[in-house]
């Protein structure tokens, strides 16, 4: 049994009406799946769908309906008629570079003095940052023009207006209650504004400056605007979908030496780019600038019309990437170690922290250590003053920024909102921490609702896996926020090939099939379910998104995973050679098939954890196991005693130790050539002492201590030899007997069988005896 990560839910609650399906697919000319996907978003008419499914035919707003947006146009031209110094103060992220971007090369076309900053991560936050806006001022910029950024920047703002230098933003993130004084505010969910589609990214603001500066739309923008629409993950709906549609139309055909030359070295293909290409490809890239070094480099890249230094410029980014792909990788990976700790797994939140972790990464750490244990984390890097720094993420059913926002007079540094935070706490106030985020655990009810709900849009059988429904569902597109892309049940009858690739064999790669049908699927970081679908490959069911994959120019229709299940068993193989303490710990049933082996352990056991001699037949071992996680401790003498305990148990997890001390299938069978050997020394060799002497003895002979015992013990079964007071004689004479009689021969024989299936068998293959084994008592 594999238990399916996330909780899989209808996108919709009630079912949708067949008879709808077909009245919409008739009147908006779609097909009946895409007229489904329409109703289970809420799109119940043709009017309604239409300019959903034509978006790109749609007009773009009026941008001065949006508040101070007059007033800005009105304060820049007057500033461009003075030549006074405007100054353009962005943001480090994607969103934030093409948001200056589209100023800068807005106001350069109509003649202004310009130039822009984009503020340090690391040196100057987030925002107006007093510092940077004294050191522009005093070289001599006269009007600030904020992009992505400014309605938080309160106490900045506000001196600098009051110095008669004027700040006119444009911003679309949440409001504060009180705004900052600036000359103008323009921001599409202004209260005091009438603009009809609040859902822009800071991209999208700053196109709709540029639009009332130019006074018509500047299509050779709409590149720029569909990058920091997808990347700062806003709704994609409404104006949004205009113009990343439009925008991936020129981005495909893109005369921006910086953005081709980027799409090389991201391995795109121009003429086929789309929103995920941007979300994937594109805006990871530029966002690495940001999180390792200065982003300045970025906005020269986004506008310079050189090649040779777009092509530099391209490679640079490309290279940080790497670098930070790489940095994610190994913080990543010593953060899941530290979760996985057994005080961390005993929590319902972690702060995992480390020394020497770069800051700007530790935000997608935290996504990750979030992906792997379903618990919302906080990754803090400390340096050596005992400051720690760093990001957290968190599930849907924990408010990370209500957890925290009691103790913020405990940390130094505090800000975020549901899902994510950023903060600084000093050493000596971790601890005060960590009991926030665990009692907002119980006070939020975290253990009941921990598991992250997946939407599904239905069930979709392998044979409608095909290129052509693809091309259906692509009439919803782009995907994004608020318009997420389609997300199937599909229940193969079985996976005929299933392999574990990449360099660290993390992820997934399957064949679905379904006795006529087969299709491709791909599991990103999902390596770990192996095992569980080679043991059962006839009980997965997955859920996963419908896309498409070329190799070789040949392309063909696949399913990008997204959770999975396994029905049944789940057997865990944890097969080891040295038993320790902590392997005892967790709840469940542990089985003893030898009892000199659990009264040596049994001292080591968990509060929750039982002891069981699989020989005592007072117990009942359906009882016992019912309900819990069994673990089978130590290897059997016979597969006959395996298979008793598998068909008789109630079993839903089982885990494997298989413990032996002393490997009989590697030590083999004696030879006829020493068994004849042992035969001459005991006729030669009168009163040995076995006890005291068989380590003499095995050294005389040249055979190995343990297989002498064996042997011994099969002599005296059939009568070769005496032993009294462990005192060996040979029998004068003996009765000719064949050794393979013998009760401890037939033993052995059957414990080199056990262990060959149990011990030295590949691990998927032994998953399948198991269950198959489990399955007798049906």
């Amino acid at each position: 049994m594999l238990a399916a990560k996330k909780k899989w839910v209808p996108r919709l609650t009630t079912a949708v009406d067949e008879a709808d399906v077909d009245k919409l697919a008739e009147a908006a000319s779609v097909t009946p799946l895409v007229a489904r996907l329409l109703i289970m978003r809420g799109i119940n008419t043709a009017e309604e769908a239409a300019p959903f499914l034509h978006a790109d035919q749609q007009p773009l707003l009026d941008p001065t309906t949006m508040h101070d947006m007059e007033k800005a146009v009105d304060r820049i031209q007057e500033a461009i008629i003075a030549g006074d110094q405007i100054t353009i103060y962005g943001d480090y992220d994607a969103d934030g570079l093409t948001s200056t971007s589209i100023m800068y090369e807005t106001l350069d076309q109509i003649g202004a003095n310009v130039n822009y900053y984009i503020p340090d991560r690391f040196k100057d936050g987030y925002g107006p940052n007093q510092a940077a806006f004294d050191r522009l001022i005093a070289a001599g910029t006269k009007l600030f023009v904020t992009v992505d950024n400014g309605v938080a920047g309160n106490a900045v703002i506000n001196q600098v207006q009051e110095q008669g230098i004027d700040v006119v933003v444009t911003d679309h993130h949440e409001l504060p209650t009180e705004l900052p004084h600036a000359y103008a505010i323009v921001h599409p969910r202004h209260p005091e504004g009438s603009y009809p589609f609040g859902g822009l990214s800071g991209a999208g603001v700053a196109f709709k400056v540029a639009t009332a500066l130019l006074e018509e739309v500047p299509e050779e923008l709409l590149d720029l605007a569909a990058i920091g629409t997808v990347a700062d993950l806003v709704s994609l709906t409404g104006e949004n979908r205009t113009l990343v549609t439009l925008g991936l139309k020129v981005l495909q055909q893109t005369t921006r030496p910086g953005l081709a030359a980027l799409i090389q070295e991201a391995g795109l293909i121009p003429d086929k780019l789309t929103e995920t290409n941007i979300g994937f490809g594109i805006a990871p890239r530029l966002n690495a600038l940001g999180r390792l070094q200065s982003a300045q480099s970025g906005v020269e890249l986004l506008t310079t019309l050189d090649d040779e230094r777009a092509t530099a410029l391209a490679k640079q980014v490309n290279q940080l990437n790497e670098k930070r792909q790489g940095l994610v990788k190994t913080i990543s990976a010593s953060a899941i170690e530290q979760a996985q700790t057994p005080e961390n797994e005993a929590r319902q939140t972690l702060v995992i922290t480390g020394h020497g972790w770069h800051e700007g990464v530790l935000g997608i750490v935290a996504s990750h250590v979030v992906e792997t244990t379903g618990k919302p984390t906080l990754v803090l890097n400390e340096d050596d003053d005992g400051r720690l720094k760093g990001s957290g993420r968190s599930v849907e059913a924990y408010n990370l920024f209500a957890a925290i926002d009691p103790v913020r007079e405990s940390l130094v540094a505090f800000g975020g909102h549901h899902m994510a935070v950023g903060l600084t706490v000093m050493a000596d106030q971790l601890a005060t921490l960590k009991e926030a985020m665990e009692a907002a655990a119980v006070s939020q009810q975290l253990a009941d609702n921990a598991q992250v709900s997946l939407p599904i849009d239905g069930t979709l059988p392998l044979a409608e896996a095909t290129l052509a429904t693809l091309a259906d569902i692509q009439a919803l597109a782009p995907f994004g926020t608020d318009n997420p892309a389609p997300l199937f049940e599909l229940v193969p009858t079985t996976v005929p090939q299933a392999r574990a690739i990449g360099s660290d064999q993390q992820h997934l790669k399957l064949q679905l099939g379904d006795g006529t049908n087969t299709i491709d699927a791909i599991g990103f970081s999902m390596g770990t379910a192996l095992p569980a679908i080679q043991a059962s490959p006839t009980d997965v069911t997955l859920v996963g998104e419908l896309s498409e994959n070329t190799w070789n120019g040949q392309t063909k229709p696949q399913i990008m995973v997204k959770d999975i299940a396994v029905t049944g068993t789940q057997v865990i193989d944890a097969r080891m050679q040295h038993l320790s303490a902590h392997l005892f710990q967790a709840p469940g049933v542990y089985l003893f098939f030898h009892q000199r082996l659990l009264k040596k352990v049994e001292q080591y056991l968990g509060s929750q954890a039982q002891a069981v001699w699989v020989g005592d037949t007072k117990m009942d071992l359906t009882a016992v196991t019912a309900n819990q996680a069994v673990f089978i401790v130590d290897c059997p003498d016979t597969l006959a005693d395996m298979t008793q305990v598998l068909s008789t148990i109630a079993l839903d997890q089982l885990t494997l130790y298989l413990y032996r001390q002393e490997s009989v299938y590697l030590t083999g069978m004696p030879n006829r050539a020493q068994f004849a050997k042992l035969f001459q020394f005991t006729a030669a060799h009168h009163d040995v002492d076995i006890h005291h002497q068989l380590t003499l003895v095995a050294k005389h002979l040249h055979i190995e201590r343990n297989l002498l015992i064996f042997m011994i013990q099969v002599f005296f079964e059939v009568g070769f030899v005496k032993i009294n007071d462990g005192v060996m004689n040979g029998v004068s004479n003996p009765a000719k007997a064949d050794l393979h009689h013998a009760p401890s021969y037939q033993l052995r024989e059957q414990q080199i069988v056990a262990e060959e299936t149990l011990l030295y068998s590949k691990s998927a293959a032994l998953q399948v005896w198991v269950k198959n084994q489990a399955a007798v008592k049906n």
